[in-house]
Protein backbone atom coordinates (compact mmCIF):
# COMPACT_ATOMS: atom_id res chain seq x y z
CA UNK A 1 0.00 0.00 0.00
CA UNK A 2 1.35 3.32 -0.76
CA UNK A 3 1.66 5.94 2.09
CA UNK A 4 0.68 9.69 2.42
CA UNK A 5 4.42 10.19 1.53
CA UNK A 6 4.85 8.26 -1.38
CA UNK A 7 1.70 9.52 -3.29
CA UNK A 8 3.49 13.03 -2.40
CA UNK A 9 6.39 12.36 -4.26
CA UNK A 10 4.45 10.52 -7.10
CA UNK A 11 2.59 13.94 -7.54
CA UNK A 12 5.86 15.94 -7.57
CA UNK A 13 7.47 13.99 -9.99
CA UNK A 14 4.45 13.95 -12.53
CA UNK A 15 3.71 17.69 -12.28
CA UNK A 16 7.23 17.60 -14.25
CA UNK A 17 6.67 14.56 -16.14
CA UNK A 18 6.71 14.07 -19.89
CA UNK A 19 5.30 10.81 -19.64
CA UNK A 20 4.76 7.67 -17.40
CA UNK A 21 5.64 3.80 -18.39
CA UNK A 22 4.65 0.28 -17.33
CA UNK A 23 5.76 -3.00 -18.17
CA UNK A 24 2.55 -4.39 -17.10
CA UNK A 25 4.46 -6.44 -14.14
CA UNK A 26 6.42 -4.32 -12.15
CA UNK A 27 8.02 -1.74 -13.63
CA UNK A 28 6.64 1.95 -13.54
CA UNK A 29 8.46 4.59 -14.54
CA UNK A 30 8.14 8.72 -14.55
CA UNK A 31 9.68 9.58 -17.37
CA UNK A 32 10.85 13.13 -17.01
CA UNK A 33 12.31 13.93 -20.25
CA UNK A 34 11.24 13.45 -23.96
CA UNK A 35 14.40 11.64 -24.72
CA UNK A 36 13.03 8.81 -22.19
CA UNK A 37 9.54 8.83 -23.86
CA UNK A 38 11.51 8.47 -26.87
CA UNK A 39 13.48 5.42 -25.83
CA UNK A 40 10.78 4.06 -24.16
CA UNK A 41 9.15 3.98 -27.56
CA UNK A 42 11.90 1.93 -28.71
CA UNK A 43 11.80 -0.39 -26.01
CA UNK A 44 8.58 -1.33 -27.26
CA UNK A 45 6.57 0.45 -24.18
CA UNK A 46 3.34 1.98 -25.86
CA UNK A 47 3.45 -0.07 -29.23
CA UNK A 48 0.36 -1.91 -30.85
CA UNK A 49 0.20 -4.98 -28.73
CA UNK A 50 -0.43 -2.59 -25.54
CA UNK A 51 -0.83 1.15 -26.95
CA UNK A 52 -1.60 2.30 -22.61
CA UNK A 53 1.49 0.76 -21.51
CA UNK A 54 3.24 4.01 -22.55
CA UNK A 55 1.05 7.54 -22.17
CA UNK A 56 2.46 10.94 -22.63
CA UNK A 57 2.17 14.24 -21.12
CA UNK A 58 0.20 14.60 -24.41
CA UNK A 59 -2.48 12.67 -23.43
CA UNK A 60 -2.85 12.92 -20.06
CA UNK A 61 -2.69 16.17 -16.83
CA UNK A 62 -0.06 15.33 -14.39
CA UNK A 63 -2.70 14.22 -12.05
CA UNK A 64 -3.84 11.88 -14.24
CA UNK A 65 -0.24 10.42 -14.74
CA UNK A 66 -0.25 10.36 -10.95
CA UNK A 67 -3.51 8.30 -10.59
CA UNK A 68 -2.25 6.21 -13.21
CA UNK A 69 0.69 5.48 -11.22
CA UNK A 70 -1.05 4.89 -8.30
CA UNK A 71 -3.67 2.62 -10.27
CA UNK A 72 -0.66 0.42 -11.76
CA UNK A 73 1.21 0.16 -9.08
CA UNK A 74 -1.91 -1.17 -7.16
CA UNK A 75 -2.29 -3.64 -9.98
CA UNK A 76 1.64 -5.35 -10.06
CA UNK A 77 2.90 -7.55 -8.91
CA UNK A 78 4.81 -7.72 -5.39
CA UNK A 79 8.51 -6.74 -7.34
CA UNK A 80 6.76 -3.47 -8.20
CA UNK A 81 8.49 0.08 -7.93
CA UNK A 82 8.55 3.57 -9.75
CA UNK A 83 11.46 5.02 -10.77
CA UNK A 84 11.49 8.86 -12.51
CA UNK A 85 13.86 8.61 -15.57
CA UNK A 86 15.76 11.71 -16.61
CA UNK A 87 18.39 11.52 -19.87
CA UNK A 88 21.02 13.37 -17.49
CA UNK A 89 23.56 12.55 -15.22
CA UNK A 90 20.50 12.31 -12.36
CA UNK A 91 19.55 9.52 -14.17
CA UNK A 92 17.13 6.84 -12.09
CA UNK A 93 15.83 8.15 -9.03
CA UNK A 94 14.09 5.78 -6.82
CA UNK A 95 10.05 7.46 -5.80
CA UNK A 96 9.06 4.27 -4.47
CA UNK A 97 11.77 1.17 -3.79
CA UNK A 98 11.17 -2.40 -4.70
CA UNK A 99 9.70 -4.12 -1.62
CA UNK A 100 9.19 -0.46 -0.13
CA UNK A 101 5.66 -0.35 1.69
CA UNK A 102 4.43 -2.88 -0.54
CA UNK A 103 3.74 -5.84 1.73
CA UNK A 104 5.69 -8.15 -0.25
CA UNK A 105 6.13 -11.56 0.45
CA UNK A 106 8.92 -14.01 -0.98
CA UNK A 107 6.97 -16.80 -0.93
CA UNK A 108 4.35 -15.24 -3.06
CA UNK A 109 6.46 -14.46 -5.90
CA UNK A 110 8.98 -18.10 -5.46
CA UNK A 111 8.53 -18.87 -9.30
CA UNK A 112 9.23 -15.60 -10.69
Amino acid sequence: MLDTLDTYLIDEFTDEAKGIAFDTCHKIYILMDNEQVDLMREYGYGDANDPDSLLTSYQLTPREMSNKVVEWFHGSCGLRFISAVYSDERGFVDVVSQFEGNGYDEDEDEDL
